[in-house]
């Protein structure tokens, strides 16, 4: 077996492509539009590993995706866990759940799907904003 992707369902693939690309930093490896079907998928991954895929599956007729937390939560390694969220909360993301151990953080895409950042190698020191900062809504 080898892993291919993990398919995430968006309602808005411009706010989507935004979110993980501009802010989350993954690349854009390909969109597909499939006018037939009426969908367009877009696979991203993080930088130099593109074994490791999401595809942003985007229907064109509109349709409500609810919460989204029956799906889980993506996973990505970050080498710096403050340095990532303070990137993300100064591009306008709101942190869920603080990296307040300084080892992992969530936060969510604009379609509700929860992201989960773990700090590569051992958690770093606790850190001020971040160890007394609380939980913002549910990851």
């Amino acid at each position: 077996m080898k892993y291919l992707h993990t398919m995430v369902r968006v309602s808005d693939l411009d706010k989507s492509l935004d979110f993980y690309c501009n802010k989350l930093g993954l690349e854009n490896l390909g969109r597909f539009d499939i006018e037939a079907g009426r969908f367009s998928l877009v696979f991203l991954a993080a930088p130099g590993q593109k074994e490791a895929q999401v595809e942003l599956t985007w229907n064109w007729d509109p349709e409500e995706l609810g919460e989204g937390r029956n799906f889980g939560h993506l996973a990505y390694e970050v080498e710096n866990i403050y340095e990532t969220c303070d990137r993300l909360m100064k591009a306008g993301v709101t942190i869920n759940r603080p990296p307040r151990d300084g080892r992992m953080a969530f936060v969510r895409s604009p379609d509700n799907i929860s992201i989960e950042l773990l700090q590569a190698g051992a958690p770093l020191p606790a850190q001020e904003p971040w160890a007394s900062m609380p939980n913002i809504g549910h990851w």
